[in-house]
């Protein structure tokens, strides 16, 4: 590493004011915090200093969620060669390598395409390269089917950017999750490449079902998954987003480094239940949906892995404490009951995360004026006797 910093040493002048490429000054910077720790400090007021910063926070939650990651690359191989029934033909190896290849093209083409965009607009105002998507790129590639097309990849990733977060101000300003973002333009503009049967597998024999545990209670259907297949991830699905277990390491992950809130997601947790609950007690023969075991909806589809990745992103979450169990209940709340009477849209936890990062300031608002009026009339209140 002294070899590295002393080669970004010899050519940093070259990239500040003055320079040769002085225009480039964002691009170098981008590459130099990254790779250490900058060794600038503030000169005038009280400020608080950390040994972390926004690179090294944005870090962290890649590595929760490389579990993910990982257990997605096998499932996508585990996937396709179970559809062709030659499962018991392949070793761990082979059907890793097979998952590895569809999801890394996948993964590359989202960082590359939403860099780029992050840079050039970096450039353009002057400004530092944005650490936000550092995370964005690796939630995108996710909560994609295994065979969703690349070139709609790097157009959904570029949409985010620019309409989800860079209009805005960049990084801290969005009001809206980026990776949802990118997954919402790519489910409206192309439904038939985000939803069916046929794109949760990657090449799937022609004869094999490929119906997710959501399509088949969302159709009524005996669930051919055991809960243990969902909780392990063995299921059709997106590629980050069928393992229960694989989602709760990378949760702990954030847990223990205090970067992910446990009260958006044990509230949310609470408000899936709930609603869980009501609709079970309201069932109908009309929708076989709504008999489903509430505590199954955990493991269905992506709710796990919204509340933990998505829902608790701190620039599009509410900031309040008290916000914060508003704020993740709803969104519980919301995800299984759009899940559930929503007849048209099986998963109901992209709309119910979007919905609420929509509403988070308002939240937020609610409950800092519901403190100042508190405070109010404790002030006014009469002294007691003594």
């Amino acid at each position: 590493m002294k070899k590295i910093r002393k080669f970004l040493d010899t050519i940093k002048p070259q990239f500040q004011k003055g320079g040769k490429f002085h225009w480039l000054h964002s691009t170098y910077d981008a590459f130099e915090t990254f790779l250490f720790t900058p060794n600038t400090t503030s000169q005038t007021g009280t400020h608080i200093h950390d040994v972390i910063d926004l690179k090294r926070t944005m870090s962290t939650v890649i590595l929760a969620m490389i579990p993910a990651l990982l257990f997605g690359m096998y499932n996508v191989g585990y996937q396709h060669y179970l559809s062709h029934g030659t499962i018991a033909e392949q070793d761990f190896w082979a059907i890793f390598l097979f998952g590895a290849l569809k999801v890394l093209p996948i993964v590359i083409v989202s960082y590359v395409s939403g860099l780029t965009i992050e840079f050039i607009f970096a450039q353009i105002r002057g400004h530092q390269v944005n650490e936000g998507f550092l995370v964005s790129g690796m939630l995108i590639p996710l909560v994609m089917p295994p065979d969703v097309p690349l070139w709609m990849v790097a157009v959904s990733t570029m949409f985010a950017v620019i309409f989800g977060k860079e209009v805005f101000g960049g990084t801290g300003m969005n009001i809206l999750n980026p990776a949802l973002t990118a997954r919402a333009f790519l489910f409206f503009a192309y439904p038939s490449h985000m939803s069916g049967d046929l794109v949760w597998i990657a090449e799937k024999a022609d004869a094999y079902s490929g119906a997710t545990p959501l399509a088949l209670a969302a159709a009524g259907q005996p669930q051919t998954h055991s809960v243990m297949d969902m909780a392990i991830g063995l299921i059709p699905g997106s590629i980050g987003e069928t393992s229960v277990i694989a989602i709760g390491i990378g949760a702990l992950i954030l847990l223990v480094t205090g970067i992910g809130s446990w009260r958006i997601m044990l509230s949310a947790i609470l408000g899936g239940l709930t609603i869980g609950i009501l609709l079970n007690l309201s069932a109908t023969p009309t929708n076989p949906f709504m008999a489903v075991p509430f505590w199954q909806h955990l493991a269905m589809g992506g709710f796990a892995f919204g509340i933990v990745f998505m829902a608790t992103d701190p620039v599009t979450a509410a900031h309040t404490q008290t916000g914060k169990w508003i704020y993740g209940f709803l969104i519980g709340f919301f995800a299984i009951l759009i899940r559930v009477l929503n007849p048209a849209y099986p998963e109901g936890v992209m709309l119910a995360i979007l919905f609420m990062n929509i509403f988070a300031p308002l939240i937020d608002y609610y409950v800092v004026q519901a403190n100042i009026k508190r405070r109010i009339k404790y002030a006014k209140s009469p002294e007691p006797v003594k």
